[in-house]
């Protein structure tokens, strides 16, 4: 999934980050509520972690922008105040769910999970087609009952693919939903892990390129 963290203390944008980048997830951070907006503007995020005490724009404020927009994308949350009013107005913003601090890191990882889910289609809890087996609760990966170490990258690959259910997917869109906004397009990091994909799955080859469109899982 694409998230986007946004929090104004570094230490704890950088730890929520790696936390979530371990996941597999492509995180992009904003340090405040403008470069929040900013990011929303040009990206496409399943998820949006956002504190709510915010400078030059209130996390409230890009909260409510999100929503008046029909964004689809979810919001979790995070904030200092944890009473039950707080929590209420939170939610009466708009958001999805809601984190106090300090919290566990493995549980804004599955809150985060779960808001995923709901920002598309559901998704079975376990993806399945032509002998393979994602399950990215656990993050593993299973070929006709083979286990196959995969890579972060490959990963979240292998999921966009598994997900589309044999419908092409574009490299462009491969790159919006596994890299963030540091990624070169340039750079032919799709095509690059789709080689190591390919190589890690084994014969027969799985993954089809559609010439000038993408790829698929047939």
């Amino acid at each position: 999934m694409r998230v986007l963290v946004v929090e104004d203390e570094p230490l704890l944008a950088a730890a929520i980050a790696e936390w979530l980048r371990d996941q597999t997830h492509a995180v992009d951070v904003a340090e405040h509520g403008a470069a929040a907006l900013e990011r929303l503007d040009v990206n496409e995020y399943d998820v949006v972690v956002l504190d709510r005490d915010l400078p030059v724009v209130h996390g409230d404020e890009v909260c409510r922008r999100l929503v008046e927009s029909g964004s689809p994308t979810r919001v979790l949350m995070l904030t200092a105040a944890a009473a039950v009013t707080d929590r209420v107005e939170g939610l009466e913003l708009g958001a999805d769910d809601y984190l106090t601090k300090p919290f566990a890191f493995a549980e804004l990882a599955a809150r985060v999970l779960a808001l995923g889910r709901r920002s598309r289609p559901a998704d079975p809890p376990v993806l399945r087609r032509a002998g393979l087996t994602l399950d990215p609760a656990r993050h593993e990966v299973f070929r006709d009952g083979r286990y196959v170490p995969l890579s972060k990258k490959e990963f979240a690959v292998l999921a966009e693919l598994l997900r589309a259910d044999g419908a092409t997917v574009s490299a462009e869109q491969l790159l919006e939903k596994a890299w963030d906004e540091h990624v070169d397009p340039f750079t032919g990091a799709v095509r690059l892990t789709i080689l190591k994909l390919r190589r890690k799955l084994g014969e027969p080859g799985l993954v089809d390129t559609v010439t000038g469109v993408g790829y698929r899982i047939a």
